[in-house]
């Protein structure tokens, strides 16, 4: 039997924090996207981009809370560029 680590909440607001942004520890996915793309507009966050990219190839296993703040928030900001 495989088991298979989700990507959920804490796993998305880790590496979210990870990067520089602030949010709080109990910051759900959406507010933590929106968190992201704020500080990405006003300073940019390094490596936000390439971490957007990495976790939407692992949609499969990825909760669909933090697929639907990814898609929302983020997603669209870096298919523009």
């Amino acid at each position: 039997m495989m088991i298979v680590d989700l990507i959920d909440g804490d796993d998305f607001r880790a590496r979210i924090q990870a990067l520089g942004v602030r949010v709080g520890d109990d910051a759900c996915p959406r507010t933590c996207a929106r968190m992201a793309l704020c500080k990405h507009r006003e300073v940019g966050v390094p490596g936000l981009e390439d971490t957007v990219r990495e976790l939407m190839r692992q949609r499969d296993v990825m909760l669909p809370s933090v697929r639907q703040a990814i898609e929302a928030f983020l997603l669209t900001e870096f298919s523009r560029t």
